[in-house]
């Protein structure tokens, strides 16, 4: 979205992304979620999991740090 004119821009808030990891992000934060619902972080800095292994999903709980377990077929 390109930015109004004369609009105040709020504070860029800064996103590191590791690759084998959960993307860090300077918090506080608010994801809204595929349902529609809101959970938020208060934290200086939140891990949001990038993997969807987490069984705190949105947040990072390290489970992507063990090999993923083969789905039953």
């Amino acid at each position: 979205m390109p930015d109004e004119p004369g609009a105040a821009r709020a504070p860029a808030r800064r996103v590191l992304v590791d690759p084998e990891g959960p993307l860090l992000v300077e918090g506080p934060v608010e994801v809204v979620l595929e349902d529609g619902s809101t959970v938020r972080s208060d934290r200086v800095m939140v891990a949001v999991c990038a993997c969807g292994r987490s069984a705190r999903y949105p947040w990072c709980d390290t489970s992507h740090r063990y090999p993923a377990r083969p789905r039953d077929a």
